[in-house]
């Protein structure tokens, strides 16, 4: 029996650093100078990441990654205002429950389990619906794995002149974004994601101008990211009682991230990361759910083997007591499992997970290489 802590290849919680969870042994007074000090610092140091220092502001929020969606979709939309939401996958489909549940009017592209939102298709949409106002789109949809093209819907979004609010809780960190390049008028990510941080806050950078007219807007009192960012502004404190540890464990997770070479450093190694996952399990017999071209750095679907001896929890336990952690599948048409790359994982840990990916299989009386899936990815649009 595996007796350390197990590798999580999931896109969020992750394994993190040593000196990342030492971070976290320190108690902080959440209302003290140097606890506000990091706060700051941490806010700066998104800011940089993201290319806002000049037009944008970051407004870190208590909670999850979905509690940050929230916040944004509260704060920014006015309740008679159009939303477009581009799905491809869950995490799509919350975004679209949300401002369900808020009675902001949307409407949907939707383009099924695994093909991303194009540039044309949402251009044409625009040019039908001139009444909507902001487009919203998942970055990287881990549900799939599938990055979607931001940079062309961010193109055809400014020429409708609609504003575009981005979900890139899985990307941004490791994907280069330039928020006042793409255009973007809100950002979302979390702390516990390509950072590589504990979960417990998610943060939102935001248009300035944006921001400001919002005041009053948001449907919650603990979720206005207007009243957040005028009271961080004036006293450098959050409104209520922060995640402090989990600050300052994003703090050291921010300086490892410079250090490793900031967002391109992190993406070489995650894209190295999926290229050893895919070629290992491809050669096991297993197929990705996406073509090459739409394979994300951050998290890949593969299709379940149709074999009567494979079961994904008995599957998920063989490759837990080897050390690794993955993911069930997201999909409605087929079974599936998602084996993230992100986190402290390089070079041996993939070739480990291949092989306890293997031994699995042994283990499950499955021949390598695996039987094909029952839906194939050639087969999966008209199924």
């Amino acid at each position: 029996m595996f007796q350390k802590d197990p590798y999580l290849l999931t896109p969020g919680p992750l394994t993190t650093s040593l000196t990342v969870k030492q971070a976290m042994l320190r108690d902080w007074g959440s209302w003290d100078n140097d606890f506000n000090d990091m706060t700051a610092d941490v806010c700066r140091r998104l800011l940089e990441v993201a290319h806002g220092e000049k037009s944008h502001v970051c407004v870190p929020i208590q909670g999850s990654g979905t509690f940050a969606v929230e916040a944004v979709l509260g704060t920014l939309i006015d309740p008679d205002s159009l939303t477009l939401v581009l799905i491809n996958g869950a995490y799509g489909q919350r975004i679209s429950q949300i401002l369900e549940r808020l009675d902001r009017p949307c409407l949907e592209i939707d383009k099924g389990d695994y093909e991303p939102p194009r540039g044309t298709e949402v251009a044409a949409f625009l040019n039908e619906h001139p009444e909507v106002k902001q487009v919203v789109v998942v970055h990287c949809e881990t549900s799939s794995g599938i990055l979607n093209p931001i940079a062309e819907i961010a193109a055809v979004c400014e020429q409708a002149g609609a504003r575009l609010i981005i979900d890139s809780m899985s990307a941004f960190g490791a994907l280069p974004v330039n928020v006042s390049e793409l255009p973007c008028a809100a950002l979302i990510s979390s702390a516990n994601k390509c950072f590589e941080g504990v979960p417990g806050f998610g943060f939102a950078i935001i248009e300035r101008s944006l921001l400001e007219g919002s005041q009053g807007r948001c449907h919650s009192l603990s979720l206005d990211l207007h009243d957040q960012w005028r009271y961080m502004e004036k006293s450098g404190q959050w409104r209520y009682t922060p995640p402090t540890h989990v600050v300052a464990a994003f703090q050291q997770a921010l300086k490892e991230h410079e250090a490793e070479g900031g967002v391109s450093g992190r993406l070489a190694r995650y894209a190295r990361n999926r290229n050893r996952l895919v070629a290992g399990m491809r050669e096991l017999g297993f197929e990705t759910l996406l073509a090459d071209e739409w394979l994300s750095p951050i998290i890949t679907t593969f299709l379940s083997p149709n074999a009567s001896t494979f079961n994904f929890r008995h599957f998920y336990d063989e490759i837990k007591r080897q050390g690794f952690v993955i993911y069930p599948g997201k999909l409605t048409v087929t079974d599936s499992f998602r084996v993230g790359c992100i986190g402290q994982l390089f070079d041996e840990q993939m070739d480990d997970v291949i092989s306890a990916v293997a031994k699995a299989c042994e283990n499950m009386g499955l021949a390598l290489p695996v039987p094909p899936p029952a839906l194939t990815p050639e087969n999966l649009k008209s199924a």
